[in-house]
């Protein structure tokens, strides 16, 4: 069952999903996503979990990496399997069900999305999909504020939040964190908080 939220967002998504595509397919990220890769081995299992465009799918694939992908829009799922050439799955984070199947996850503005409460739901399906000793990697918008913005629900966090929030969670720590600015044409005045998780080797 899609709560009105995320089902307002999703909406948002599928009527805007050509110019959020085109906002978002060609942005320079190699940066991150090297940051993110490097804990890996090559030929890593990695989930893009919320893909929008597809673009991190793709240069994850052109590195030598296995990629599932999925998005909750539908039309953002059809366009973002044009530009990456792999099927995309239609999947709402909380359908999520794999158990240790993923090396690691990339959830590159995607979870963002969703409440806190729903959100800690979530994390857990994350964490069980994820193999022991393996990576998340996650972005939120940085600051204090939980509700609607432009037509979509955003929960945002600060270093402090966040590490708040992980408390609730106790096989995942911060291997590393780090603000940085909206690397979109226009957007630099907006801080994102970036995080890359790995999950314990614990019972």
């Amino acid at each position: 069952m899609i709560n009105k939220s995320l089902n307002r967002t999703i909406d948002y998504y599928n009527q805007n999903a050509d110019t959020f595509v085109s906002g978002t397919v060609n942005v320079e990220f190699t940066e991150v996503q090297d940051m993110f890769l490097k804990n890996l081995t090559t030929g890593a299992f990695i989930l893009d979990f919320g893909c929008g465009s597809g673009r991190d799918a793709k240069y994850f694939l052109s590195k030598g990496f296995q990629v599932e992908a999925s998005d909750g829009s539908e039309e953002i799922c059809r366009i973002a399997e044009k530009n990456v050439g792999i099927p995309i799955k239609k999947m709402l984070f909380s359908e999520l069900d794999a158990v240790e199947k993923y090396d690691a996850i990339w959830a590159c503005s995607s979870i963002l999305h969703l409440s806190k409460e729903e959100l800690k739901d979530v994390m857990c399906k994350m964490i069980r999909a994820t193999k022991k000793n393996g990576y998340i990697y996650t972005s939120f918008k940085y600051g204090d504020f939980e509700g609607y913005r432009n037509g979509r629900y955003f929960t945002d966090f600060t270093r402090e939040s966040f590490a708040e929030f992980l408390k609730a969670f106790p096989k995942l720590e911060i291997k590393k964190s780090w603000i940085s600015d909206d690397v979109r044409p226009g957007r630099g005045d907006e801080k994102w908080l970036n995080l890359i998780l790995k999950k314990l080797d614990t019972v």
